[in-house]
């Protein structure tokens, strides 16, 4: 067979066939094994015998031998299939199947003379074919695909290839103790749903193992990121060998004869991060020893790259599943109409109330500051996880405690030196839905955390909970200015609601101007004696007469408007929003010293159930009977289906400067996009 010039560049341009280089000798035979798929380059001028100036070469009918040459330079002799040794000829045998026998293959290179006629020598060339592939779920189908293409790469996008590995976060086995990838040990039988399956796959005779062993290896940079486990012969948990972590980089596969199947599961360890890009390599390696005293050396090496999943954010859009509050029931600010309130909008929303009694909160009511829940998924699995955040307060303990279990996993991270602010609760840690911004897609929306201003070198939110965020990719972080505030949270100024038209949601933000903007119509109707807080008892009200002629109430308006347009730029921006969909929610804030705090109840800071809102009531000024924040509030949501329930949360949440999304917790349904079908 022969290939011109132009076929020969293109070969070596697109061929992606591994190629193994086998010497020969006319002095005595030689014995190569090769695997399917991959080539041998035949040296054919390495051991040249004396006199010979030419040679031709035949296989068996198992074989495929190809000459390869540039007709420009070199052309085969005269009427015959002899090839001149001064030309730059290469000789490549590639394989039909793998072989019943070892040495079932022979190709033999003769040797010539000057006249063509004479045969010098010949060198024998023995070849055993084994086939092995080293095979993951490549496809995302959720079945693993034998001898899989482009296995070494991991690509992003629907028609992106490579297998995705879950960290296995959760909690399986028995109730005490820690996640199940602490242990080095198969749990139980649902713990091995959450790990990926790993299939290595040979075929060829077992004599090949006489001088050759196969090995599962990997890196010492990825050991700590991934275990792998080697299914046995029964179902017993007993029977699942750990063969490859932090302290066991490389595994002898036992020998098999004819079709052989091993049977691997490998587990996440670690989520991306900031050291860590998220890809682990395994490999396979097939090592020949060529004597009882030298090494081993590689004949053929296959692998398989993971990307490990990413922890994901769910917006208030998804759907949701469980809500979590904390019961407070000593003190001056229990909070049991406050529940009471919950378990009504929770009954209507059709959604399971998981309520923290106070000795497991001790005393902590902030349950959106202590956590916040996303899932992890792989195309055979999907749990939720929760991310303890590093305030560590009374709710401490809580998620690891009382979350954390079967099928619902942890993830924590923590400053080494300790040392937090109020800015790393997680009532700064928000997500909008998926929107898309000049052309770029972001379909599981983009996640929101709150910092200092530019060049202010104030309070920012932990650098490795920021590092974590970021390291996931698949929801790509805004940072927004919260420093303003008191408490310092995004959750103060902004929430998500859904909407039936347009990008399927509106951005609410809270807005000095807007409230004014309300109380100066009011007052113009006149009504200025109506008041704030009217009912409150021991709080005193205040007229919005009183309420518009101070300068100071102006004057700190004007502040912190400028501070949410400083914001409201940004979420334009970075979510490719317009002003149809901001919603301006009348509220106002007062200074207390350079940093703000909510005057009333603060309404943006509401919880999210489908189309039921509960939201803080603002005990806003009352006319015609009603109040005129909640009667506001009504006439924008309302028009878009969506359910006002006005819940009190002033003795309880509000004077303690919070409010009912701070008080309260919800796990969502997940994305039916898959994350890796993302173009980040």
């Amino acid at each position: 067979m022969r290939r011109r010039a132009a076929n020969l560049v293109h070969v070596f341009f697109t061929m992606t066939t591994k190629q193994r280089v086998v010497r020969v000798s006319a002095e005595q035979p030689s014995y190569v094994v090769c695997v399917l798929g991959t080539e041998i380059s035949i040296d054919v001028h390495g051991s040249v015998p004396k006199g010979a100036t030419s040679f031709d070469i035949r296989g068996t009918s198992g074989l495929r031998v190809t000459v390869i040459y540039n007709p420009k330079l070199t052309m085969p002799l005269e009427s015959t299939t002899r090839w001149p040794l001064d030309s730059d000829v290469e000789v490549v045998v590639a394989l039909n199947g793998p072989s019943s026998a070892v040495n079932d293959n022979k190709v033999r290179v003769s040797y010539y003379g000057p006249t063509g006629e004479t045969l010098i020598a010949n060198a024998l060339l023995y070849i055993t074919c084994m086939a092995i592939s080293l095979d993951a779920d490549t496809s995302r189908t959720g079945v693993v695909e034998s001898n899989a293409i482009n296995k070494t790469k991991w690509t992003w996008g629907p028609n992106g290839e490579g297998a995705v590995l879950l960290v296995n976060c959760d909690r399986d086995g028995p109730s005490s103790g820690n996640m199940d990838n602490a242990y080095p040990y198969v749990r139980s039988h649902s713990d091995l749903q959450d790990l990926s399956l790993l299939i290595l796959n040979t075929h060829g005779p077992a004599g090949v193992f006489d001088n050759h062993k196969l090995v599962l290896h990997i890196s010492m940079f990825d050991a700590a990121r991934v275990r792998v486990f080697h299914a046995g012969d029964s179902a017993s948990l007993s029977n699942y060998e750990h063969v490859l972590g932090s302290d066991r980089l490389s595994y002898t596969v036992g020998r098999t004869d004819g079709k052989g199947q091993h049977t691997f599961y490998a587990e996440g360890l670690a989520f991306p991060d900031a050291d860590f890009k998220g890809l682990v390599s395994l490999h396979t390696t097939l090592l020949e020893h060529s004597s009882q005293n030298s090494p081993a050396t590689p004949v053929f090496t296959d692998t398989v790259v993971f990307r490990v999943a990413p922890w994901i954010m769910t917006p208030n859009t998804q759907k949701p599943l469980e809500i979590f509050v904390c019961s407070i029931e000593r003190g001056l600010n229990t909070n049991e109409k406050f529940l009471e309130a919950v378990k009504v909008l929770a009954e209507k929303a059709n959604c399971k109330l998981t309520i923290c009694p106070e000795v497991e909160n001790r005393g902590d009511r902030w349950i959106q500051d202590e956590m916040e829940f996303g899932y992890v998924e792989a195309p055979h699995k999907s749990f939720p996880v929760v991310f303890d955040s590093p305030r560590n307060r009374g709710l401490k303990e809580f998620p690891f405690k009382r979350i954390l279990g079967p099928d619902f996993g942890y993830v924590t991270r923590e400053p080494k030196n300790g040392r937090v602010s109020s800015l790393d609760s997680f009532g700064n840690l928000d997500i909008s839905p998926p929107v898309t911004v000049k052309g770029k897609a972001y379909p599981l929306g983009r996640i929101l955390i709150g910092s200092s201003f530019p060049g202010s070198g104030s309070r920012k939110m932990v650098k490795i909970v920021r590092d974590f965020l970021y390291a996931q990719r698949v929801q790509p972080p805004i940072e927004l200015y919260s420093d303003w505030l008191t408490v310092g949270h995004v959750d103060e100024f902004l929430s998500f609601v859904p909407a039936p038209d347009r990008k399927g949601f509106r951005l609410l933000l809270a807005s000095p101007a807007a409230c004014l903007k309300l109380f100066k119509e009011k007052q113009k109707e006149g009504y200025g004696n109506a008041a704030l807080f009217e009912g409150l008892g021991r709080l005193g009200r205040i007229t919005l007469n009183k309420l518009l002629a101070d300068k100071l109430v102006h004057s700190d308006s004007k502040f912190v408007q400028s501070c949410i347009d400083w914001n409201r730029s940004i979420l334009k921006r970075e979510l490719g929003l317009s002003e149809r969909d901001i919603i301006d929610i009348p509220q106002l804030f007062t200074l207390e010293g350079s940093t703000a705090t909510a005057l009333f109840p603060d309404m943006v800071n509401m919880i999210v159930l489908g189309k039921h809102l509960g939201i803080p009531k603002p005990f806003g000024p009352i006319v015609h009977g009603q109040c005129c924040l909640e009667e506001n509030v009504r006439s924008l949501l309302e028009p878009l289906g969506l359910a006002c329930t006005f819940i009190d949360d002033f003795f309880s949440y509000h004077i303690l400067s919070g409010e009912i999304h701070c008080g309260t917790n919800v796990c969502r349904e997940a994305f039916s996009f898959h994350w890796w079908n993302i173009m980040p």
